[in-house]
């Protein structure tokens, strides 16, 4: 449920009379403590000192123990090394100084989802160069939120950091077969939304504003990059018939990552079909003991009916007395492989696929064709940069023709935003959501299509910025939060066709949220409560914890507030 118009209206009218003076004035004042830039909400030099400190503390490399840390398992560290690849002299004492063990992966890796990660302890993935984490319990890089970081390195001329992650990033595709989730070997099944052209072309850019034409780092960077999208236009990461994509893990049952939480999280889903079993969509399968169903994988639960005030049911599925067990039930193959795609899009968990995402796979979201139709003109970009006009053209003409089935399966003329597209079902969704914005970040929007999106900015719009969705699900990727990657997209979405006015609106409500929330705790947050304007979250499905640090939130806080300078 919305907030009431006349509440955004006011809060709107508040924070606009703020933060002329807010953004102005923190470019000029340093060294200041959080006490005095508390009693003056107009400067956020605090906030950008934190910052620009953070980076350091947010820096792994191979030379680091803390990098080996991984707090979702619990088993002792190890390093893995890709195949046949020679160690580097830098390794040889970390097993002494951090007290692990040092392995080759037993093959060579050519895509995702070709080894067997079942028989490999779980591990980090070697990687050449220093790279920043997200924060928190997230200790490895990461995929789409490398991107975001990258933009804020870049913002506070970090160029040699942000090329170093770019090249971690060429670095996995070469030897680890694509763009990973993050760099463990729990993650060798699944990619994150593709945003490798993006970073590529940040990078260059930013060099050549610098002085620095590398046509030489380009073209290393092309096959690479030409390597990771064919994993996204080829079986089985295509939406059926339509020409479009999905997002797939190749892996199967539950997610590894999820450590000692596991158990508890899948409970939680089949609770949530039992009390909704319209929704169910053959989720749920019913087990006979002893034997487990062909079509489940995972723990079995038992449903017991218990007389009020009997003792629970004891282990090994044995009732107590006042207590019947009526059935055993698991969550099918199916709903894993869901989740896992889930995961793989960035977006766990949500209801935005079906409840607890369990139908990721059967759709062909309007993210990831975005950010598709984004790598076809990056790589049109790039030949034209190189000087190979033909390819140019030819990755020109992928773009159309994708733009063309974005129009026909994810456009709703009536609606005016953008659906994902069940192809299973063979109809679109409609399920309102953020990544309504992407198509005219990448310039995919056609101008009227984005003038009717801009008209429903209302749906998404809250005292904080700009909403996951305007459904209330539990799920931290739904209303009532806010993520920093989706304020960026929205507000340079917004930009790029010409709606200044909303896309001020919505940096200003995001920029000075996270500022105050910052002088109240001293932390950079993963994700805030947008109508509440509070980095407090009431999580029930997913992860409850709001993580610190945090990467995305820091680059994206820097690229606004930069960018909104520069256009008053």
């Amino acid at each position: 449920m919305s907030p009431p118009k006349s509440c955004l209206q006011k809060a709107r009218k508040q924070i606009q009379a703020l933060l002329p003076l807010f953004l102005l004035s923190g470019a000029c004042v340093y060294g200041q403590s959080a006490t005095s830039a508390a009693e003056n909400p107009r400067n956020d030099s605090d906030v950008v000192q934190y910052i620009s400190g953070a980076w350091a503390h947010l820096t792994r490399s191979m030379s680091d123990c803390q990098s080996l840390v991984d707090p979702k398992v619990s088993e002792p560290p190890v390093l893995y090394l890709p195949a046949n690849y020679r160690e580097p002299p830098a390794l040889q004492a970390l097993n002494t100084k951090c007290k692990v063990n040092i392995e080759r992966l037993p093959a060579t890796i050519h895509h995702l989802g070709e080894l067997d990660i079942s028989k490999l302890r779980p591990g980090l993935l070697y990687l050449p160069n220093p790279y920043v984490v997200p924060g928190g319990m997230f200790n490895e890089m990461y995929g789409w939120d490398s991107y975001f970081i990258i933009r804020g390195l870049l913002e506070d001329s970090n160029l040699a950091m942000a090329r170093n992650m770019v090249e971690n990033f060429l670095f996995e595709v070469k030897y680890y077969g694509g763009i990973l989730n993050s760099n463990r070997t729990y993650h060798l099944t699944r990619s994150q939304p593709p945003f490798l052209t993006a970073m590529v072309r940040a990078v260059y850019e930013a060099e050549l504003a610098a002085g620095k034409k590398d046509l030489e780092w380009l073209e290393q960077a092309y096959p690479e990059a030409v390597s990771d999208y064919s994993l996204w236009v080829t079986t089985p990461h295509l939406a059926g018939g339509t020409g479009l994509s999905r997002y797939y893990d190749f892996g199967k049952g539950p997610a590894p990552e999820l450590g000692a939480d596991e158990e508890s999280y899948y409970r939680g889903a089949v609770v949530y079909f039992l009390l909704h079993p319209a929704q169910a969509d053959e989720d749920l399968v019913k087990n006979q003991a002893p034997f487990q169903s062909v079509v489940s994988v995972g723990p079995v639960f038992s449903v017991f009916v218990c007389k009020d005030g009997a003792p629970a049911p004891g282990g090994g599925f044995h009732p107590s007395a006042g207590c019947d067990q009526m059935e055993r039930l698991s969550l099918s193959r199916d709903f894993y492989k869901g989740d896992r795609s889930m995961r793989e899009s960035g977006y766990d968990t949500s209801f935005r696929f079906g409840p607890f995402g369990a139908a990721t796979h059967h759709y062909a979201p309007v993210d990831l064709n975005s950010l598709l139709y984004r790598t076809e003109t990056d790589l049109a970009w790039m030949n034209r940069e190189l000087g190979h006009r033909k390819e140019a053209d030819e990755w020109e003409a992928k773009a159309r023709l994708r733009r063309a089935r974005m129009d026909q399966y994810l456009w709703n003329a009536s609606e005016g935003l953008y659906f994902d597209y069940d192809f299973e079902k063979s109809e679109q969704s409609s399920y309102r959501f953020a990544t309504t914005f992407f198509p005219l970040w990448v310039g995919a929007a056609a101008p009227s299509q984005a003038k009717v999106v801009e008209s429903n900015f209302a749906t998404f719009d809250r005292p904080g910025g700009i909403d996951t969705s305007p459904y209330t699900t539990g799920a931290q990727w739904d209303n009532p939060y806010g993520w920093a990657p989706l304020q960026l997209v929205a507000w340079e979405g917004l930009r790029r066709n010409g709606d200044a006015a909303d896309a001020g609106t919505a940096a200003q409500q995001f920029l000075s949220m996270v500022a105050e929330n910052f002088r109240r705790d001293g932390t950079m947050r993963e994700k805030y409560n947008v109508v509440t304007r509070s980095s407090e979250t009431q999580v029930k499905v997913g992860y409850s914890q709001n993580q610190i640090g945090f990467g995305w939130t820091n680059g994206v806080y820097l690229v606004l507030r930069h960018e909104e300078e520069d256009r008053r």
